[in-house]
């Protein structure tokens, strides 16, 4: 494949080149602009910062994790820099990104999200799938934020029993296709919310064709029921003090029962489900929960079509979700800093920027995976941020007939970095460092008396 480079026309804006061309089948031009005129995002007359190029900015925030949000535009518009007639193009300063960012607000970038990040697996996709049924799981999190008073009065801090938290915190709580880790839905609130309510807003993306798993600690019968009513099916781990009505044992000795919905007073009331039961235990000692009774319940009645050991096997896969949080948290934001933004509505959009970020680059690993006829859990999710961050520069100073040979290079070298088949371990849940010798920061620390004086001044030889 002999490179060329495409040509710049005369009295073009440097912000219309700027297409991001490697991202493109992820989430094309059409469709971003799409968003944006929809709610405002944009302008009649040309600016040197269009609003699609904040976009990209506020995506690339966690692309990008290390760079200072001023260093952003350049890293994107490097390849676009070397082929521009201008030798020197001055980029905005910072204030006038986060000036764009926040007149931009929140609502594009949320349409946006629930435009492109959709259910991405096929039935070509490898481990995606439980008997036709697409493999999808609920789960929660919670993200650290600038400790700003704005930030507090809006999510809150949480409690602790040496006092406040160390910083603000959102509750995040996600809908996530196992299969290739795409996170299709989402939502934000404060600390203090409930986790259960927030993943019974989401139960508005589940339809016919699902299988959806969620933790105990989300079960209840309204959420079993909704989820039902929408076409679901529902797998999820019961609370040892739930016992549903026994009706009768199967032949793989799972068994039918009533699940009743149980009022404020703890009564039942006459509304009822009907489930299957599945009880196991671990018999490996070096395994979590040796010995323990575990508990599923299914809304999959048949034990012909859905075998009990294949059901209880097929609901850890609802740990995939856990590793998504952990390629957001660790490898695109890198966790032990707090989010970037010091006012609310930068939060919210920032957090969908990163959703976004994290889809584009789990869409374009399903396509590799795909290629090369592999699981995308195969696939090294460090090893496709990577590569994604360094082919940017020459999709953009590519000639557009080059653009195809481009796409499936990349394929192919996110199909390189490939992971050796998962270990058979297990990990105790502790951490290296739990308390620190400083004392803890308190009120009276948030406004230190700051030098009067240089210093120089303030040295006084004696």
């Amino acid at each position: 494949m002999g490179f060329r480079v495409r040509q710049i026309e005369a009295e073009c804006k440097f912000c219309d080149q700027l297409t991001m061309e490697a991202l493109a089948d992820a989430l094309p031009a059409d469709t971003l602009h799409a968003v944006l005129q929809q709610y405002g995002g944009v302008a009649l007359r040309h600016r040197k910062l269009s609003m699609p190029v904040v976009v990209w900015v506020i995506i690339a925030m966690h692309l990008f994790t290390h760079l200072a949000i001023g260093d952003l535009l350049p890293k994107l518009a490097h390849g676009l820099r070397l082929i521009w007639p201008a030798v020197d193009y001055t980029f905005p300063v910072p204030s006038a990104l986060t000036y764009r960012r926040y007149q931009l607000g929140v609502r594009p970038l949320a349409a946006l999200f629930h435009r492109v990040c959709r259910p991405m697996a096929t039935p070509q996709t490898q481990a995606a799938f439980l008997g036709g049924l697409r493999l999808m799981a609920i789960d929660g999190t919670v993200e650290n934020l600038p400790d700003t008073p704005e930030n507090h009065a809006a999510f809150g801090r949480p409690g602790t029993d040496r006092g406040e938290g160390a910083f603000p915190q959102v509750l995040c709580v996600y809908l996530c296709e196992c299969g290739t880790h795409g996170v299709v839905d989402a939502g934000f609130w404060p600390c203090h919310s409930s986790e259960r309510k927030g993943a019974a807003r989401l139960l508005r993306s589940v339809g016919p064709g699902m299988l959806l798993m969620w933790d105990r600690g989300l079960h209840s019968y309204a959420m079993l029921a909704n989820a039902r009513r929408r076409g679901a099916h529902v797998l999820g781990r019961l609370k040892a003090n739930i016992r549903p009505q026994w009706i009768r044992t199967l032949a793989d000795g799972s068994w039918l029962g009533w699940l009743w919905e149980v009022n404020e007073r703890g009564r039942r009331t006459r509304r009822r489900q009907l489930v299957r039961v599945i009880e196991y235990t671990l018999m490996d000692p070096a395994r979590p929960g040796h010995g323990a009774l575990h508990r599923l319940i299914t809304t999959l009645l048949s034990a012909e079509a859905y075998p009990a050991q294949e059901l209880a096997c097929a609901y850890h896969e609802r740990w995939e979700i856990e590793t998504t949080l952990d390629e957001q948290q660790t490898h695109q934001r890198l966790a032990l800093r707090p989010l970037r933004s010091r006012k609310p509505v930068g939060v919210i959009q920032e957090l969908y920027g990163l959703l976004i970020g994290h889809y584009l680059i789990r869409f374009l690993m399903h396509d590799a995976a795909i290629l090369a006829g592999m699981d995308p859990d195969r696939i090294s999710f460090v090893h496709a941020l990577r590569v994604i961050g360094e082919a940017i520069s020459d999709f953009e100073i590519a000639s557009p007939e080059l653009l195809p040979a481009l796409s499936g290079r990349l394929l192919r070298d996110i199909a390189a970095g490939r992971l050796p088949e998962r270990r058979n371990r297990s990990n105790p849940r502790v951490v290296k460092r739990k308390m620190s010798n400083f004392p803890l920061k308190r009120a009276q620390h948030r406004h230190w008396p700051q030098p009067t004086r240089s210093f120089q001044e303030a040295v006084c030889l004696i």
